[in-house]
């Protein structure tokens, strides 16, 4: 581990030196540093970011609420890099965490090691509209997912991405987008994965996933692909609208939720395998600094309770299935502060014994050079069951370089 973060420094060190005696034409926001080889056969930029969180938390005894918990993360460190090799049409993007957050999940499926990579993957626009990625990368999911957490409108994402998010994989994704008359765009997005999430090592166990996702953009692009960050930063001056819809498929899935949880072993050694669908609806309109954005989630399997090889035994292990709708919302004025608020409800399969949950939160915001630098705070109130159950209070910041 301690090889690896030296790695990282020397890496970054080296980088931040190439232009160490020199004043760069390059400004905040748009990467430390961006370069060009001067035969143009390549390009990086290379943007470090960073997030710090301080929470509180009230828990409900059934009487009253105790005594708060308070908290300070460093919830994101990340390095990113990002460019073109040989040609423009070939682009390559990598991204590496460095916080505990990030690279938690050490396991014997990953050699036990920390998961530094985030993202390394390959886009080749090898014709026309058309896209080939391969590497290990976001898959198109659902949009709030989709969304880089640099760019969120409020401190962290729902309790439905949270429980039925499918995140990143290792594969291939076939990509393209096609004009339907006057400005009305459909993209189409297909994905073949390992089916474990990131960083596997010792795979493939089980089968392979499968996912496909269309979206529908009536009113035409947003700016700067608004669609895919949160607030209206660009304030849309004609209605936008982007419609989604994505479809996931992964055979014989052996963790919990598919690319992650706990993976589902027999005391034999064995792994207990299950097919598992989820599918998403979404939504994300902005006009005139008022954004929204609304998701629906849903995950079944063919048996969520794990056994053990007689079929009978349960080994413990529940896949966690049920479903979630998320509605977001907010205003950005034009002093760039933004009051912003969710509604999310969890509700899930009676085999798995999790109770239902609701949450409340509203958010206040101040964007200082957009997503890039930006001060936070949101304050929740969920409950669970329907009962009293806790009261969160967060405030943090991003910069982005």
């Amino acid at each position: 581990m301690k090889l690896n973060i030296t790695i990282v420094a020397i890496a970054f060190l080296s980088l931040t030196s190439l232009n160490a005696q020199e004043i760069s034409d390059t400004s905040f926001g748009k990467g430390l540093i961006n370069f060009v080889a001067k035969d143009s056969s390549f390009s990086v930029k290379f943007a470090p970011r960073f997030q710090v969180r301080s929470m509180s938390s009230w828990n409900y005894d059934g009487d009253q609420y105790g005594s708060p918990e308070h908290n300070f993360i460093v919830r994101r460190a990340r390095l990113k890099f990002d460019g073109f090799a040989y040609s423009p049409k070939l682009k390559y993007k990598i991204e590496l965490g460095l916080s505990n957050r990030d690279i938690s999940g050490a396991n014997q499926f990953n050699r036990n090691t920390p998961r530094y990579i985030l993202d390394a993957v390959i886009m080749w626009n090898f014709a026309g509209n058309w896209e080939l990625w391969a590497g290990q990368t976001k898959l198109p999911g659902n949009v709030e997912r989709v969304v880089s957490s640099a760019n969120l409108q409020l401190i962290d994402r729902s309790l439905l991405n949270s429980r039925f998010n499918i995140d990143r994989d290792l594969g291939i994704q076939l990509r393209h987008k096609t004009n339907l008359g006057g400005s009305f765009l459909m993209r189409e997005k297909f994905s073949v994965s390992q089916g474990e999430g990131r960083n596997v090592t010792e795979g493939n166990e089980g089968g392979l996933q499968y996912t496909a996702r269309l979206e529908f953009l009536p009113f035409g692009t947003f700016k700067s692909k608004g669609d895919y960050f949160q607030s209206d930063l660009k304030r849309e001056e004609k209605p936008k609208l982007m419609l989604g819809f994505t479809y996931n498929y992964n055979q014989n899935a052996v963790r919990e939720r598919g690319f992650a949880g706990d993976y589902m072993m027999r005391t034999d050694g064995s792994l207990y395998e299950t097919d598992q669908t989820t599918i998403f609806a979404d939504a994300m309109f902005k006009h005139n600094g008022f954004s929204f954005m609304g998701e629906y989630a849903k995950r079944s399997a063919d048996d969520e309770i794990a056994t053990e090889v007689d079929g009978v035994t349960p080994t413990g292990d529940i896949v966690l299935t049920g479903n979630a709708l998320n509605l977001q919302a907010g205003y950005l004025f034009k002093s760039n502060y933004e009051i912003a608020a969710r509604f999310t409800t969890v509700n899930y399969e009676s085999v798995t014994g999790a109770l239902p949950t609701t949450q409340y939160t509203l958010g206040l915001n101040k964007f200082i050079v957009g997503h890039k630098l930006k001060v936070q705070s949101d304050i929740s109130y969920t409950t669970l069951d329907g009962n009293n159950d806790n009261i969160t209070f967060r405030v943090g910041f991003d910069i982005h370089f």
